[in-house]
């Protein structure tokens, strides 16, 4: 494999391709998730209840699949450039697309999960693009608009399915295949090299394996106190993907439109405070402290959320936890600060692997604490369980952002001090 082109100059355009294939990667994720049931039906013969089974290890394939090629992506745009390695990832989503919408087994949906968790690994390259090509100081507003990207997918990539699936089981798996070939042809024209021959480095196996860049980040206390933090506060978050559907049928008697509502809301939340006031917060408060703003927010949210007795509440409560939503762009920026250039790759390949992490993790504490509390024969009764443990959570990541900063109070640029 040779070497990427030189980095050319870099427009708005290759900025919004980065972000469309963000976006487009989790619209890949929500896209589907209401006719999977379906085509697991069609493809295994099995009722409802028994296709539940294939339910949690496809999710689990993907989950598996980005964990472990987060880091390994990520290194492998250190050496040969972000550009190929996003246009490679375009490609599999094509590939991958296609493969489920011919699925004639079992087996082939698996391996399509398993070729959309590797293309959506690429989330790390993303990131550092968006490093490569940002001032420090601009970077947390650039990598919030990259989470709205993120949260326009979550809104409505099952939405767009649901309508398409009305059509035909299969029918949002084409129409992600034509999505994904445009988004490809579009950046085969457009997209400059972000990553300069200087900055480039050899591939190194041992340092692209996950459990490897997480270690070796762990030795720079800069970075790996906010790697740890970064983690917790993302297990604590996959309370929403896990259980947030099951909990609002449980506690509210939702339906199925009233549980995508609220969802979507959340979701819309997530990207108008992302992509409208991130920038505002942060020229207000600074980095360190936008980020404490959003822990606490979070910490509050969850807290509300476990005790909201009654669903008008929970609509209350949305709008105020999506400001909780500055946090994470907040941390990318103060690690990617602190990290040199040509190592930005890698370090967002070990937070893509920690987020992985915690989506195999996450969706099975979550579920069975909420099933501990809820079920005939629960000791004690209480729905909210979930979210008082994901509140928890979230506050012990201060626990480690703290010490990251006290680490280096004096390497960290804060604008607002």
């Amino acid at each position: 494999m040779t070497d990427a082109p030189a980095p050319r100059a870099h427009g708005k355009n290759a900025f919004f391709f980065v972000i469309v294939t963000v976006a487009l990667d989790m619209l890949a994720f929500g896209l589907i998730i209401p006719v999977v049931p379906a085509l697991v039906r069609e493809l295994t013969h099995v009722t409802s209840e028994q296709a539940t089974l294939w339910l949690g290890p496809l999710a689990a394939t993907y989950a598996v699949m980005n964990f472990l090629f987060g880091p390994i992506i990520g290194a492998l745009s250190d050496r040969y450039g972000r550009r190929v390695v996003l246009l490679a990832s375009v490609a599999t989503l094509v590939i991958d697309f296609l493969i489920m919408g011919f699925a004639h087994n079992i087996w082939l949906l698996f391996l399509g999960r398993a070729l959309s968790g590797i293309s959506g690994a690429t989330y790390s390259t993303a990131n550092a693009y968006i490093a490569d090509v940002t001032e420090a100081k601009e970077r947390g507003r650039a990598f919030g608009m990259i989470g709205a990207a993120f949260g326009f997918g979550f809104v409505f990539g099952p939405v767009i399915g649901g309508f398409l699936g009305e059509i035909d089981p299969r029918a949002p798996f084409f129409a992600g295949a034509g999505l994904a070939l445009i988004n490809f042809l579009y950046g085969l024209f457009v997209l400059p090299e972000s990553l300069a021959p200087e900055n480039r480095r050899a591939f190194d196996l041992k340092r692209a394996n996950p459990l490897g860049a997480v270690r070796h980040f762990s030795k720079l206390p800069h970075v790996g106190w906010f790697l740890i933090a970064a983690g917790i506060f993302m297990l604590a978050h996959t309370v929403f993907p896990a259980t947030w559907s099951v909990y609002g049928e449980i506690r509210y008697d939702w339906t199925p439109r009233q549980i995508g509502f609220s969802l979507g809301l959340v979701g819309i939340g997530a990207a108008v405070v992302q992509a409208g006031l991130m920038g505002l917060i942060l020229k207000r408060l600074g980095t360190v402290r936008t980020a404490l703003f959003g822990f606490g927010v979070n910490v509050i949210a969850l807290l509300a959320y476990a005790l909201a007795g009654q669903p008008w509440m929970v609509y209350v409560i949305i709008p105020f936890g999506a400001l909780g939503g500055v946090a994470g762009p907040a941390m990318n920026s103060l690690m990617s600060t602190l990290t040199p250039a040509n190592a930005q790759g890698e370090l967002q390949g070990a937070s893509s692997s920690l987020n992985a992490m915690a989506m195999i993790i996450g969706p099975i504490t979550m579920n069975s604490v909420l099933f501990s509390f809820t079920h005939d024969g629960a000791p004690v009764h209480f729905a909210g369980a979930a979210f008082l443990l994901a509140s928890g959570l979230t506050a012990l990541a201060l626990l480690p952002f703290l010490r990251g900063v006290a680490v280096n109070r004096e390497a960290i640029p804060d604008p607002a001090e």
